[in-house]
């Protein structure tokens, strides 16, 4: 361990460029890659769960998503579909483009990977990324603007509806890293 490391300053930039100092390049390469890979996962992942579960808003008595509207009365659990309006009908659409994009994204990534020229940018990979980005935020920004016309007052946005605005800027920095890397041996 470093001096620095325990005396609990701030290691210096040597410190923490020597953590990889004695990896080849194309180990550092495979370990960018596996991270990128790791960060467009988690995004999909966010965006396919945020989108299927119930919990964009909750409360005492009621939960609601983008597909079904429900609450507990006293003649029991009531679900209402959520197709009473076309702005729901939006965001359902844009949630459902942002996991196809990030999923074509993440097909594309591999199919540039092993076709690729050395050199060469994954800048496809990362415009369908970038568009999944922005198509979740969207939807996110609908909803949360025409949510009150449709949901109880009563209710407090959910954890889906966080996990969808946490996938926007994962989904945006993954697109960007495509765009900037390029491909080495």
């Amino acid at each position: 361990m470093s001096q620095s490391h325990r005396t609990g300053e701030r290691p210096s930039e040597t410190d923490c460029s020597s953590l990889f100092s004695h990896l080849a390049p194309s180990d550092k390469m495979l370990l960018l890659l596996l991270g990128i890979v790791v960060l467009h996962i988690a995004a999909l992942v966010l965006l396919f769960v945020s989108t299927i579960v119930n919990a964009w808003t909750t409360g005492s008595t009621s939960s609601s998503d983008l597909w079904n509207n429900c609450s507990t009365t006293n003649r029991g659990y009531r679900c209402d579909l959520a197709n009473t309006g076309v702005w729901i009908q939006a965001v359902q659409a844009l949630m459902i483009l942002s996991i196809i994009f990030s999923f074509i994204s993440l097909f594309l990534f591999f199919c540039q990977l092993f076709t690729l020229q050395k050199g060469g940018r994954f800048f496809l990979t990362g415009v369908f990324q970038i568009l999944a980005s922005l198509f979740v935020m969207s939807g996110a920004v609908i909803y949360t603007v025409m949510s009150p016309e449709w949901v109880p007052d009563s209710e407090a946005f959910g954890w889906a509806y966080i996990m969808a605005w946490v996938a926007f800027p994962l989904a945006l920095i993954s697109g960007l890293i495509y765009v900037i890397l390029r491909k080495r041996e």
